[in-house]
């Protein structure tokens, strides 16, 4: 302190003031009061008013009229130490203001130093860089996501063209680079297990593990100790070493809770838990443990019906019904049986060594097929048709009796024509057509859904071709 007071003494206060006012920070500087006493001039280029309409104001005031907001001077009076703050001078810049105290020779503040640095660049520097960081995120997750999809082989319950199917692939990128719960929907055979293991290989999870349980397979008794595990002794007959549930063996990954609707009631509380911590506690436990798992359930009833009538926890269904995803079956997308049909014939035929190919007639049977089984009947169907067809050409004689009905009417009540225009013989083949649809499946609704069409338009044919109706066929 001495050489200091020495050396001060050896700078006239002319001296002082001008090497203050070299420095690019603002000095500024108060009573014990808050009453400014002087300020530098990079202070004053900061604040936006002469000197002379600040010196002798109160801080209090200053910040009042918007000449700097918070005033560190204040902070620190109210606060009794050095305080450091972000504050916006005139309205504009930001700044990074620190106020020091200093004591008189009794050690009690007399003095409030505040020096400020102008961080307006610096901040919006940082907020451009966490923009582009974000990108960068962003962009990282796209690459990572269209890598994954190139050295993943499209499961055959994703293969399709129509718009309903292309629509859910594109639900299903943006949905598995994100984190949460998933619930799927959709009829028996429609493909919901592979669907959920898309999800997975997509994820940030597909290095984890995927953990398949199927909640109507496993005995009510038993389920609780496959989901959760026990600990040794837990009950009768329990092993000794205890043992782990498979919650915990997907740990790090996901775990695929399938026909979550036959989930024992008494359990659902323990799965809720699970979704809301990620705690759960084995059997003949006393304590919790955490699993990292990302849940996504499937079910083809109607989980919102079960809670009303008291079968399901409305609380879980609403943690599991965060993102759900209906798969459409396959009535609804006539487009995909094309593809799903040839992909399956490729693959039995290597399978079992055939060289099977569909006829037109085939083809035109399994396109107007309803496939009550969806894509898993359609598989199936396919094997057995390579396995037991006469010829390498499939023929509807090779069909399953269910879909030779289609095409097996009978004679027709009209010849097809070898002469005449297109249009004519087109007209010929339409009457053909709709005749057969109308004999097998005995409603116009039923005929419209199988040829395709709405029932509206399938009656304007009926009218512009005479076709009578019985009375079943009439129904609607």
């Amino acid at each position: 302190m001495e050489k200091d007071a020495q050396i001060i003494a050896y700078f006239k206060t002319s001296q002082l003031i001008a090497i203050f006012n070299t420095l690019a920070d603002g000095i500024y500087i108060s009573d014990a009061q808050g009453t400014t006493l002087w300020l530098n001039d990079a202070s004053e280029n900061l604040c936006g008013f002469p000197k002379a309409e600040l010196i002798g104001r109160n801080v209090a005031d200053l910040e009042a009229m918007g000449v700097y907001k918070p005033s560190v001077t204040r902070l620190v009076m109210e606060t009794g130490k050095p305080t450091t703050t972000i504050q916006l001078v005139n309205k504009k810049g930001k700044f990074l203001v620190t106020g020091h105290i200093i004591p008189d020779e009794e050690g009690k503040p007399e003095l409030i130093v505040a020096h400020s640095r102008d961080i307006t660049e610096a901040a919006r520097a940082s907020s451009q860089l966490e923009e582009t960081v974000s990108l960068l995120q962003r962009y990282s997750e796209e690459l990572r996501l269209i890598k994954r999809e190139a050295h993943q082989s499209l499961s055959h319950a994703l293969i399709g063209s129509s718009r309903s199917f292309l629509a859910l692939l594109e639900l299903v990128k943006k949905v598995a680079v994100v984190d949460t719960t998933v619930l799927i929907t959709g009829e028996t055979g429609v493909g919901k297990s592979f669907l959920a293991e898309h999800i997975h290989q997509l994820s940030d999870r597909c290095g984890g593990p995927f953990v398949h349980v199927n909640c109507s397979a496993i005995p009510e008794t038993l389920i609780e100790s496959e989901l959760f595990g026990y600990h040794k002794g837990a009950f009768t007959g329990a092993s000794h070493s205890g043992k782990m549930g498979l919650v915990k063996m997907a740990d790090k990954g996901t775990l695929f809770l399938d026909e979550i609707s036959d989930l024992p009631y008494h359990l659902q509380s323990k799965l809720l838990l699970l979704l809301q911590n990620k705690t759960f506690m084995p059997i003949g436990g006393t304590k919790t443990y955490t699993a990292d798992v990302r849940i996504i359930a499937a079910t083809n009833a109607s989980l919102l019906e079960l809670v009303k009538i008291g079968k399901f926890r409305h609380d879980l269904y609403y943690r599991l019904n965060v993102l759900p995803i209906h798969v459409p079956p396959m009535r609804e997308r006539k487009e995909d049986i094309f593809p799903l049909a040839h992909h399956y014939l490729q693959t039995f035929n290597a399978k079992h060594r055939q060289r099977r190919r569909f006829s037109t007639e085939a083809l035109d049977a399994l396109h107007h097929y309803d496939w009550p089984g969806n894509v898993r009947e359609l598989e199936n169907m396919v094997e057995r048709i390579v396995i037991t067809a006469k010829e390498d050409e499939i023929q509807i004689a090779d069909l399953p009796e269910e879909l030779r009905g289609i095409h097996d009417l009978g004679e027709s009540p009209w010849p097809l024509p070898g002469k005449g225009s297109l249009i004519e013989r087109m007209e010929i083949i339409e009457q053909e057509i709709i005749l057969k649809a109308l004999h097998t499946h005995k409603s116009t609704r039923k005929a419209a859904s199988a040829l395709g069409i709405t029932q509206s338009l399938l009656m304007r044919r009926i009218k512009k071709y005479g076709i009578k109706l019985d009375g079943r066929s009439a129904e609607s």
